[in-house]
C-alpha cells in the first residue's frame, strides 16, 4: 500500500543529501567560509570580485534603514562585465550562447563581440542625448540586445529600468512615467510559441501616457511591419554603427545602477533602487560561490532579464565573473517539450538555474522528454522564485540531475538584489524543500508577532538583522513607503514579508508570502493591482482578489467580482474580465477563475475580509466570521465558488 500524498511529502522532506566528496574537494566554497568575519569577508570579496578605478576607503555605513557600501570607490559595471575581460586577453571567450525560439536560429557572442555591440549602442545613445544620470527604459524580449542595452546604459552611467516584455501598455507607461525616462529601447516584435508579440505597438500605446520619453530605439527582431514615429523613433541598426572610443563613465560606489519595479500592497508598483558597487560585488560573490562557476563553466539561468533574477544572475553577476552564459528566447515547450533539454545537450550546460514553476511543468509533461537527451554535462542545479515543494525538488534531482547534481534552493528578493539564504555546494547537506543556511555574512532569523526570535519547530516572519552589500537603497522617491513596508514592524530590522520556520538543524524553510502579494510562477503580483484592474472595467462595481495553491504555478489568482446593477455573471463576462486584466497588467496577472457574487464579505465598518476569501479560494474551513456584517454572504460565495470554477 502506497503512502498518502501528505505522508509522502513528509518522507521526502526528511531525506538528506550530503555533499559528494569529489564535488566538495573542488568546490569554490570550503567550510571555513562560514568562519570568516563579516567585515573581512565583504572587504576581501570587494577587492577580488571587481576592478576599481579608485579603491574604496571605507567598507560600509549603516544608518537604519539605509546602508552605503564601498565608500570612496569608483568603478563602472559595464567595464567590470565586459572591458576588463577583453583587456585581459579573454575577448575570444563566449559570453553568451543565444538560441532564438525559431529552431536553428543561434548566435554566439564573445566578450569582444559584446564590447563592440555595447560601444555602438552607447555611442548611439550619446547622440540621442543620453548622459550620466539620464533615465532609460528597456522593453524587450530575451534577445542578446537586451543585456547589451543594459550594459550600454551602465557604460554611460545612465540608470535603466527594464520592463518585462509580457507587461501591458499601462504597466509600461506607469514605470516610464515614474522614473521619467527620456529614452525607450524596444523591438518590433518578439517570438512567443510560434507567434509574434507586438512590443513596439504596445510601447506606442504606453508612450501616449509617458511624455518624458523623447526618443525610441527599435531593434528589428521579426521584421514585422510596425509604425515608426518620425523625429522620435529610430532603428537600432541605423544608429548603433559607430565604433569610436566610448570610455566607461567612472561611477561612485553609490550611484544608481538601475530601478526595477515590483508589486507591493498598493496598486502602484515599488521602484526598487540598486546602486553600483555593493550590488555588483554582491551578485558576483554569490554567483561565484553558490553556482561554483569555473573558468570554463557553461551556465544557464533560464529566467527573463525583465525580472531581478535576470539582472543579477544572467547579466551582472555572471558577466562580472567572466562566465559563459546561455540565453534562450522562447518557452520550454516550443516546438516540443524537450526544447530545454536539447539546449542543455547542445551547449554542454553545467549549471541550470530555474523556477519551481518550470520544474513542475516538466514533471507534468513527463521525464521521458529529458531522457531523450544527454544531460551528463550538468553538475549543479538551482531553484529560484518561490519555495520549491519536495516532490519537485526530488524529481529535478533524479530526472534532470541524474541523482548526482547538488541542488541550490535559493531565497532572495528584488529588494535584496542577491541570494541571501542558500546551500553552498560542496558544504551543505541539502533537504528537499529547504533553502538551508544564510549566505556567509547574512544575519537572518525568524520572529514572532512581538519580535521574539522563534526557535526550531516554530514558524513566524523572516527578518534580516544586518545590512548586506546588494540591498536596495530605498524606494524611488518614496522614503515613507520604504520605511513602512520593510522597517516598521521591528526596530532596525528588515521585514521580508515571507513566512519561515527553522528546523532542529537550523535550516530555513520558506513558507510563502504573508502580505497581500501573490507569487504566480515566481512573479510577485499584488492583490490590489489586480483588483484595481478589475474595477477599471465599466461593468464592475467591486472586486477582491485572493490566491490559492496551484500545483504548477505555485499560486493561482482567484477574483471575486460584483457587477454593477446587480447583474449576474456569465462565461462571456468572465473571459472579458480576464482579458481586461491582461491588457491592464499583463497575461501573467489573468485570474485563473472568477467568482461572481452579489456581495463581498465585509465587516460592519465596510472592510472586505480577504482572509475569508482566501479560505474560500483554498477550499478550507472558514475562520472567524463573527465580525461580518452579513455572515450569509460568505456562504453564498462558497456555493458559487464550488460551481463557477473556471481554471484554464
Amino acid at each position: 500500500m502506497s503512502a498518502s500524498p501528505a505522508i509522502e511529502t513528509i518522507l521526502l522532506e526528511e531525506r538528506r543529501y550530503p555533499p559528494h566528496p569529489d564535488f566538495a574537494a573542488q568546490a569554490n566554497a570550503q567550510p571555513e567560509i562560514y568562519e570568516r568575519e563579516f567585515e573581512e569577508f565583504w572587504e576581501s570579496e570587494g577587492r577580488e570580485r571587481v576592478t576599481w578605478f579608485e579603491p574604496f576607503t571605507k567598507l560600509y555605513e549603516w544608518e537604519p534603514p539605509y546602508a552605503r557600501w564601498y565608500l570612496g570607490g569608483k568603478l563602472n559595471a559595464c567595464f567590470n562585465c565586459v572591458d576588463r575581460h577583453v583587456e585581459a586577453g579573454r575577448g575570444d571567450k563566449v559570453a553568451y550562447h543565444w538560441e532564438g525560439e525559431p529552431e536553428g536560429e543561434r548566435r554566439d557572442l564573445t566578450f569582444a563581440d559584446l564590447q563592440r555591440e555595447v560601444v555602438r549602442l552607447a555611442n548611439a545613445l550619446k547622440r540621442l542625448g543620453v548622459r550620466k544620470g539620464t533615465p532609460v527604459g528597456i522593453y524587450m524580449g530575451m534577445v542578446p540586445e537586451a543585456p547589451i542595452a543594459m550594459l550600454a546604459c551602465a557604460r554611460l552611467g545612465a540608470p535603466h529600468t527594464v520592463v518585462f516584455g509580457g507587461f501591458s501598455a499601462d504597466s509600461l507607461s506607469g514605470r516610464l512615467q515614474d522614473m521619467e525616462c527620456e529614452v525607450l529601447i524596444t523591438q518590433d516584435e518578439a517570438w512567443r510559441r510560434g507567434t509574434t508579440v507586438p512590443l513596439k505597438r504596445t510601447a506606442d500605446e504606453a508612450l501616449a501616457d509617458a511624455p518624458s520619453v523623447r526618443n525610441v530605439v527599435v531593434l528589428r527582431r521579426t521584421g514585422g511591419d510596425v509604425p515608426m514615429t518620425g523625429g522620435r523613433d529610430v532603428w537600432w541598426h541605423d544608429v548603433a554603427t559607430e565604433d569610436a572610443d566610448c570610455p566607461c563613465e567612472p561611477m561612485d560606489a553609490e550611484d544608481l545602477l538601475y530601478l526595477l519595479y515590483t508589486s507591493g500592497t498598493t496598486a502602484k508598483p515599488k521602484g526598487i533602487a540598486h546602486t553600483t558597487a555593493g550590488y555588483l560585488v554582491g551578485v558576483a560573490t554569490t554567483h561565484h560561490y553558490i553556482f561554483d562557476v569555473k573558468p570554463d563553466s557553461v551556465y544557464w539561468c533560464a529566467a527573463d532579464v525583465g525580472w531581478v533574477t535576470g539582472h543579477s544572475y544572467i547579466v551582472y553577476g555572471p558577466l562580472c565573473n567572466g562566465t559563459t552564459g546561455v540565453l534562450y528566447e522562447g518557452t520550454p515547450d516550443f516546438p516540443d517539450k524537450d526544447r530545454w533539454w536539447s539546449i542543455v545537450e547542445r551547449y554542454g550546460v553545467e549549471i541550470l538555474y530555474t523556477a519551481p514553476t518550470a520544474i513542475r511543468s516538466h514533471m507534468k509533461w513527463g521525464h521521458e522528454y529529458a531522457e531523450r537527451h544527454d544531460l551528463s554535462s550538468l553538475r549543479l542545479l538551482g531553484s529560484v522564485g518561490e519555495p520549491i515543494n519536495p516532490e519537485a525538488w526530488v524529481w529535478y534531482h533524479e530526472h534532470v540531475g541524474g541523482g548526482r547534481c547538488p541542488i541550490v534552493d535559493t531565497w532572495w528578493q528584488t529588494e535584496t538584489g542577491m541570494i541571501l539564504i542558500t546551500p553552498l555546494p560542496g558544504i551543505t547537506t541539502t533537504k528537499p524543500g529547504s533553502a538551508t543556511k544564510p549566505f556567509p555574512g547574512v544575519d537572518a532569523a525568524v520572529y514572532d508577532e512581538d519580535g521574539n526570535e522563534v526557535g526550531p519547530a516554530g514558524g513566524g516572519y523572516l527578518v534580516l538583522r544586518r545590512p548586506w552589500p546588494a540591498m536596495l537603497r530605498g524606494l524611488y522617491r518614496e522614503h515613507d513607503r520604504y520605511v513602512e513596508t520593510y522597517w516598521s514592524r521591528y526596530p532596525d530590522t528588515y521585514f521580508a514579508g515571507d513566512g519561515a520556520r527553522i528546523d532542529e538543524d537550523d535550516d530555513f524553510w520558506l513558507l510563502g508570502r504573508v502580505d497581500d502579494v501573490m507569487n504566480v510562477s515566481g512573479h510577485r503580483i499584488s492583490t490590489i493591482e489586480v483588483e484595481s484592474a478589475l474595477v477599471d472595467h465599466g461593468d464592475v462595481a467591486e472586486a477582491a482578489v485572493a490566491a490559492r495553491a496551484d500545483v504548477t504555478t505555485g499560486q493561482a489568482i482567484v477574483a471575486y467580482v460584483t457587477l454593477k446593477g446587480g447583474r449576474d455573471g456569465s462565461v462571456e463576462m468572465l473571459e472579458e474580465l480576464r482579458n481586461h486584466v491582461a491588457r491592464k497588467i499583463g497575461p501573467i496577472a489573468k485570474p485563473a477563475n472568477i467568482v461572481f457574487t452579489p456581495e463581498l464579505p465585509k465587516t460592519r465598518s465596510g472592510k472586505i475580509m480577504r482572509r475569508l476569501l482566501r479560505d474560500v479560494a483554498e477550499n478550507r474551513a472558514l475562520g472567524d466570521t463573527t465580525t461580518l456584517a452579513d455572515p450569509m454572504v460568505v456562504e453564498e460565495i462558497k456555493t458559487r465558488a464550488a460551481t463557477e470554477r473556471t481554471d484554464d
